[in-house]
């Protein structure tokens, strides 16, 4: 585990392990409303990840925070893909328009404890538009892996994830 700062949280490094992450905007700015950056924030996470042979399982792009599940290879590796995905995607937000620095405020790390938690907190993820009411409809939310997850499931194997971890109703956090 590692702190550096009084502000920083301390994060967990893991090999082969699943990782719950979640990272958002300074001052919670809707820094990532624009379809360009929301597309080019996935594709940079997308690469960055590859490049660590870190597997991006479940994702959701909002317009201030952003939330992923992943596979990691190397933990150690953690702050050097985020460093790298949050410099990028700040230089490609700046190019798109001036704001005031800084862009990212954290990311924060959490390894699911089981297979309950794991679906708790991917129910969270992909009802995340839902909750912060951006759709009524998951299927009409274009920046999540739910499009993926609902080819691979189906309807009804979908819906039976939402209903047997129905916790993720009651799941707070705080850097939401």
């Amino acid at each position: 585990m590692l702190k550096k700062g009084l502000h920083t949280p301390a994060h967990l490094f893991v090999d082969n392990a699943a990782y719950f992450i979640t990272s958002a905007i300074y001052q919670k700015r809707p820094l990532l409303k624009p379809e360009p950056i929301k597309h080019h924030l996935i594709t940079t996470i997308e690469t960055c990840f590859a490049e660590k042979n870190w597997q991006l399982n479940h994702w959701v792009i909002l317009d201030n925070h952003y939330h992923l599940l992943a596979t990691s290879a190397k933990g150690d590796d953690m702050p050097k893909i985020f460093r790298k995905i949050h410099g990028l995607s700040a230089q490609f937000i700046q190019a798109q328009g001036r704001c005031d620095l800084p862009i990212w405020w954290n990311y924060w790390d959490y390894c699911p404890r089981d297979e309950k938690d794991y679906f708790i907190r991917l129910n969270y993820l992909l009802n995340n538009p839902v909750k912060h009411g951006y759709v009524t409809n998951l299927i009409d939310y274009p920046y999540s892996s739910f499009h993926a997850t609902f080819e691979k499931l189906g309807r009804d194997a979908l819906a039976q994830q939402f209903k047997d971890y129905s916790e993720y109703k009651n799941l707070y956090l705080d850097e939401d």
